[in-house]
């Protein structure tokens, strides 16, 4: 693994274990504003559930290293994951983490790919699924 992938990897880590914290503590009302309506869960359990998780993930990335490309899926399907309550400030028009505007958490809306791309490269989980399409198209014969 690559030093900048290392340390963009390391660097989401440390992201996502602030993140998870501000869940528990400082930050709890602002994610209160962007749980989905419609989630089935009480909203205080989706936050601690959600920052316990991040937790965990930031750990895993920063730790596990010898599982990165297993650790990279799980961190950009939590992103995706995640997304809908992206969504959800940005239609109800909530003011959270400085975002008072429509434009503003349009443009947040914007980052949300760019955390499962960064997910995805840093831990070279995006360059494994390229590699084994390779090797599997090459074992695949022409005539089929």
């Amino acid at each position: 693994m690559s030093l900048p992938r290392t340390l963009a990897r390391w660097l989401l880590g440390a992201a996502l274990l602030f993140t998870g914290t501000a869940h528990l503590t400082f930050a709890r009302d602002d994610f209160v504003a962007q749980v989905p309506s419609w989630l089935p869960l009480p909203v205080d359990v989706t936050v601690v559930a959600s920052g316990v998780v991040e937790i965990a993930l930031g750990l895993a990335l920063v730790v596990l290293s010898r599982w990165r490309v297993t650790v990279g899926w799980i961190v950009a399907a939590f992103f995706v994951a995640i997304f809908p309550g992206n969504i959800e400030q940005f239609v109800r028009g909530t003011d959270a983490f400085g975002l008072d505007t429509d434009l503003a958490r349009g443009i947040r809306l914007l980052f949300q790919p760019l955390l499962v791309v960064w997910a995805l490269w840093s831990t070279g989980a995006w360059r494994a699924w390229r590699m084994s399409r390779r090797t599997r198209d090459r074992r695949v014969s022409p005539g089929g």
